[in-house]
């Protein structure tokens, strides 16, 4: 089958961050997507063109063959000027970092397995009760703001990072300085959180501020090495030959954004979805028993890794059109999770929902490494706010990131009653 020229409004809304800033205009273009041209050649105005895949089988189809879908050279949806302004920075590669997600094997295999054990869920076990106090911590500062807060930012943003950033090394005193650098990076087209003055090449910015930061405590760990993952970075060999500088910076810096910002936009979503379905609310309430169940709802529903980019190695045909080698596929996960093959109700929000096979944290080789510690997390600190807020009702009006890749809530205003 030849490539179909697709009108140029859908190209292009594919691609716009705002789109991913309107959950309901979103899943109505997708749906239609999913029903009429699920595996449809896209050529957005300033972006390559791709194949935008949107079915849950596809992505699975695709997922499944690492071996003629690669990671490398194409990730992440950018602008051709975006792009360039890598280059620039990089010198002609079109990588400013290489870390697990930008790797095939056998990179991919034997770089992930220098952390695979940290988070395990045997090893997370003891990190259950330092995470129950910090659920605790943020419930009772929730106590302490007169029933009012903006959920996002007073709590959600700011309890997975402390998780993440003890399992990593880094000190309190530099958390908001990491949560600047990671909203700019994730948030870079979004108006309120993209860098000041924003331009192609302040992304380039941000990678080096995250490089300056990392660089010096690399050093450190080799000088003065602890009982951290940074540490176990600073001081890996991959086949007798410590890392290079590149690949243990955007180490560090994988761990230190994606290992919280996908657990905020979750935490965030997940108390949305439970405000605006109080019938799961309840039944959440009067069963804690369903909380891990609800967590998994929470990321199906949320999903706040949109999409990452495939390359065909090789030719393939898939659900009915012709993938030449060398295209890029965007795996649409978001959409994805909404499929009404693959769920019964998808566009219903059920803490009950069996089986729930998601594809939030990807599948196959690339299968998120933190998705235990992630899901441990939400479920502490629900756990922890149920018990203790008897309601929770919105106060205002919610928003979204205006961002085409990673994504989530940027404000929550809430009421809340605290119990007794």
């Amino acid at each position: 089958m030849e490539r179909i020229i697709g009108d140029k409004a859908t190209d292009n809304a594919i691609a716009d961050p705002k789109l991913y800033a309107d959950p309901a205009a979103f899943h109505a273009l997708f749906a239609r997507l999913r029903r009429e041209e699920p595996v449809r050649w896209t050529q957005p105005d300033d972006y390559r063109p791709f194949w935008t895949v949107s079915r849950h089988a596809d992505i699975m189809e695709v997922e499944r063959q690492p071996e003629i879908f690669l990671n490398d050279p194409r990730l992440t949806l950018q602008t051709i000027e975006t792009e360039e302004a890598v280059l620039r920075f990089t010198g002609g590669d079109s990588h400013m970092i290489r870390s697990l997600v930008d790797m095939d094997n056998p990179d991919h295999r034997n770089y992930r397995g220098l952390t695979q054990s940290w988070f395990a869920p045997p090893n997370l076990k003891k990190l259950e009760a330092d995470i129950g106090d910090l659920a605790k911590m943020y419930v009772d500062r929730m106590a302490g703001m007169n029933g009012k807060c903006d959920f996002a930012n007073d709590v959600a943003v700011w309890y997975p990072l402390r998780v993440i950033m003890t399992v990593l090394g880094v000190p309190p005193e530099d958390e908001a300085f990491m949560l600047k650098l990671t909203q700019e990076l994730f948030g870079a087209t979004d108006p309120e959180l993209k860098r000041e003055e924003h331009s192609a090449d302040e992304t380039s910015k941000t990678v080096e501020d995250f490089f300056n930061y990392f660089s010096a405590m690399v050093e450190d760990r080799r000088k003065n090495p602890r009982d951290d993952v940074a540490t176990v970075i600073a001081n890996a060999t991959i086949d007798g030959k410590p890392l290079g500088h590149l690949e243990a910076i955007s180490y560090y810096i994988i761990v230190a954004t994606a290992g919280h910002d996908t657990t905020s936009s979750t935490t965030s979503g997940g108390l949305l979805a439970l405000m605006e379905n109080p019938d799961q609310m309840a039944k959440l309430r009067a069963n804690p028993d369903l909380l891990p169940g609800a967590v998994d709802e929470m990321i199906r529903w949320s999903t706040p890794v949109k999409n990452f980019f495939r390359t065909a190695k090789s030719d393939y045909m898939l659900n009915g059109q012709q993938i030449k080698a060398g295209d890029n596929l965007l795996m649409c996960y978001w959409s994805a999770n909404r499929d009404e093959d693959a769920f019964d109700k998808p566009e219903t929000f059920d803490i009950e929902r069996k089986p729930n096979k998601h594809l939030a944290f990807g599948y196959g080789p690339h299968l998120c490494l933190g998705q235990h510690l992630a899901k441990m997390e939400i479920r502490t600190l629900y756990k922890e706010l149920l018990s203790r807020i008897e309601h929770f009702e919105l106060d205002g009006t919610p928003a979204f990131t205006q961002a085409n890749f990673v994504s989530g809530l940027k404000r929550l205003p809430i009421r809340y009653k605290m119990a007794g």
